[in-house]
């Protein structure tokens, strides 16, 4: 762990702030290195701090048994984690493990409080962070009920793709099927028919991107729609003011943070 900050964090939610906001919180926040396949929340577990990542990247997850759950997000460098704080309630039912290692800033739910309270700006962007999520979580249900799976698997894999901010990353059928809540056979038969149209390769749980244009294409429309609802929120809410450190940020949520683009 590491004391010294950033004056412009490479975190969207954070970097859109007022400098005298962002100046104060980030006084609150310590930098944490999030490890892979980490827990950082358990389902009605009571929540002590918030993460936002920077060059990490989190599942959220649903339980649906015992021992098995239902990816139903991913957070990266575009927002936060534990958006049930700023709600003023300190228990969620999801369930949240580092998908991706890196940094992040961690920031005491108390102090969390205390900030909404003081920024506006603060309580904006998380209000319409939150209701993109909402969005997305009522996108993914449409996803998991009406979407053929190659273009569930398709979506998946570009979402992956924009919170690693790399075109090669590491998930295994295995896991891929569970995160979708599907059998593994059906995720390889997927994989191996994007694979043989050049779209991906995949070598020992290795996924590259080699056409990201026509992974799109071949996606289901959901990819789009959550790109779509993450620029009609946060654009009509800027107004064309945010602030030009944002810019400099890679950008998750329309596709452009990773490699090569």
């Amino acid at each position: 762990m590491s004391s010294t900050l950033q004056a412009d964090p490479d975190n969207r939610l954070l970097a859109a702030l007022p400098k005298s906001d962002l100046r104060r919180l980030l006084g609150s926040c310590e930098v944490v290195e999030l490890t892979l396949a980490e827990l950082l929340y358990s389902p009605w577990e009571p929540l002590h701090c918030v993460y936002f990542p920077t060059t990490s990247y989190i599942s959220i997850l649903m339980p649906t048994s015992a021992s098995a759950s239902f990816e139903v997000g991913l957070v990266g460098n575009e927002g936060m984690l534990g958006t049930a704080l700023a709600l003023d309630t300190d228990i969620s039912a999801e369930e949240a493990t580092v998908h991706g290692a890196g940094l992040a800033l961690r920031m005491d739910a108390a102090a969390l409080r205390e900030e909404l309270r003081r920024s506006s700006a603060l309580r904006g962007e998380l209000d319409h962070y939150i209701h993109v999520r909402m969005g997305q979580l009522a996108q993914a249900t449409v996803c998991a009920h009406f979407h053929l799976l190659e273009g569930r698997v398709a979506r998946r894999l570009l979402k992956v793709q924009d919170h690693a901010h790399a075109n090669t990353f590491n998930i295994t059928h295995d896991a891929l099927a569970a995160k979708l809540g599907v059998r593994r056979a059906g995720v390889t038969r997927a994989a191996i028919s994007l694979q043989q149209r050049g779209l991906i390769q995949y070598t020992r749980g290795n996924i590259t991107v080699m056409d990201r244009r026509g992974l799109s294409v071949a996606s289901c429309s959901c990819y789009k729609a959550d790109r779509d609802s993450h620029h009609r929120i946060f654009g009509h809410a800027a107004g064309g003011s945010r602030r030009q450190s944002r810019r400099s940020v890679p950008n998750i949520a329309d596709g452009s943070g990773y490699a090569g683009d």
